[in-house]
């Protein structure tokens, strides 16, 4: 059964109640307000899933690959999380994305002709919307102790997104994914999760529907990797925090809803292999829940996908995106977010030279690094640490160099050969 194209919000906020009841998202909310300040705004975003739909790339298996910025807004030292953290969640995110996660064996045997691997991968920033070279990660003190906002405009926390708010101004939006990393607690206590939000200036929605918000995803602090060192209790044990709200909201940024529709059986999301499910799933992982009657193709009726990273499900039962989603996010990424794949030759687009070396090992101990494939012309070889200072710089005309790095954390490589440059992140742990 065709599902009904309902909407997709301009804002996929996702929430963490106080007094530990969990709302991890606003979609509803923020699609009837906007409905309200703008009418026909539910109509016109229909429209952008029928474009998504209409634009669906049947061939899975060209790599998209999106370039990503980390910025890291804090007020205390618990909020300036490490580079592991950082690494930890992209790891976590391709891992998701590609279909790598080892606990895809949990899925359920139902669905495992529905699933599959999304071919899109996201990489850390080598080069700054200046050109100049860049770890992907920036940070940035802030006298704000929260970013929650309730204030108007749609957004959660859109301060963190501006210089003058208390964070920091976005990168290109077209060319870079933003990912804010900041506090949105209440009275202390963790309440908001993250959000996010598809492009400005979508032609399919209406005129100011984004007015006062920023494309991009915001996370808050302590959700962010699974090697996360603060611990959320609220007083029924520590989360379990696998890094899967980055997952879920990036989903968001790349058009897909929430897997039950924002509502009951009548509500769905915009996607034919997705089982229709009532409300959400309260962060369970009950999989005897079957609370709406569907039909998945010669499938028929299956039970509510819990596993399904768009679920209100725990994120220890979550491993899975549909076909159909997946279809949907490439759809996305090849009609409203075209800027992002932009180099894709597939796409008719002319290729970005890609560098012919390559660094190893990487991640190192700092020893016995080897940087192999050099042209055996002269090559000009520099290495940058994070605040992008010149600390080793080396001219040969070899195939191969090897160096040494002291110190620990993520390094620029930059390489210049026959007018031609290129870098590379090289990680010392």
């Amino acid at each position: 059964m065709m599902k009904n194209l309902l909407i997709l919000t301009m804002l996929a906020a996702c929430s963490l109640a106080y007094a530990q009841e969990y709302h991890r998202c606003y979609t509803h909310e923020s699609m009837q307000a906007h409905e309200e300040a703008y009418p026909g705004y539910l109509a016109r975003v229909n429209e952008t899933f029928e474009r998504a739909k209409a634009h669906e790339s049947f061939d899975r298996s060209t790599l998209y690959t999106v370039k990503v910025v980390f910025h890291v807004v804090y007020n205390t030292p618990e909020e300036n999380l490490a580079d592991s953290v950082i690494l930890n969640q992209l790891d976590g995110l391709n891992a998701d994305y590609r279909r790598l996660n080892a606990d895809t064996l949990n899925l359920r045997d139902t669905f495992q002709t529905i699933v599959g691997d999304s071919y899109i991968q996201f990489e850390l920033a080598t080069i700054d919307p200046d050109g100049n070279p860049t770890t992907g990660i920036t940070r940035t003190e802030t006298d704000e102790t929260s970013f929650l906002d309730f204030g108007g405009g749609g957004g959660i926390a859109e301060g963190v997104k501006s210089t003058a708010g208390g964070g920091i101004n976005p990168w290109d939006q077209e060319h870079y994914l933003n990912i804010w990393i900041c506090d949105m607690s209440l009275f202390g206590t963790p309440f908001v999760l993250g959000y996010a939000t598809p492009p400005d200036g979508l032609p399919h929605w209406p005129a100011g529907s984004t007015a006062g918000m920023s494309d991009g995803v915001v996370l808050q602090y302590e959700f962010v990797g699974s090697n996360n060192p603060n611990v959320v209790d609220l007083g029924s044990g520590p989360l379990d925090v696998q890094g899967r709200t980055c997952t879920h909201e990036v989903g968001h940024y790349l058009g897909l809803r929430h897997i039950w529709g924002d509502g009951d059986c009548t509500q769905e999301d915009g996607v034919d292999d997705t089982p229709n499910a009532d409300d959400q799933s309260n962060q369970d992982c009950d999989i005897s829940k079957n609370t709406c009657t569907d039909a998945i193709g010669v499938l028929g009726d299956l039970p509510d996908m819990v596993e399904n990273y768009m679920d209100y499900s725990a994120e220890t039962c979550q491993n899975s995106f549909t076909l159909g989603q997946i279809d949907l996010m490439r759809g996305v990424l090849e009609v409203e977010r075209i800027e992002l794949i932009n180099f894709n030759p597939v796409l008719g687009i002319p290729s970005q030279p890609q560098p012919q070396w390559t660094v190893y090992p990487n991640p190192s101990s700092g020893e016995n690094i080897t940087i192999s494939g050099l042209s055996g012309e002269e090559s000009k070889v520099e290495v940058y640490n994070e605040a992008g200072k010149l600390i080793k710089e080396f001219v040969t005309h070899d195939e191969l160099l090897n160096f040494e790095l002291e110190s620990k954390g993520i390094f620029i490589v930059k390489v210049l050969e026959a007018g031609n440059t290129s870098v590379k992140l090289l990680i010392i742990i």
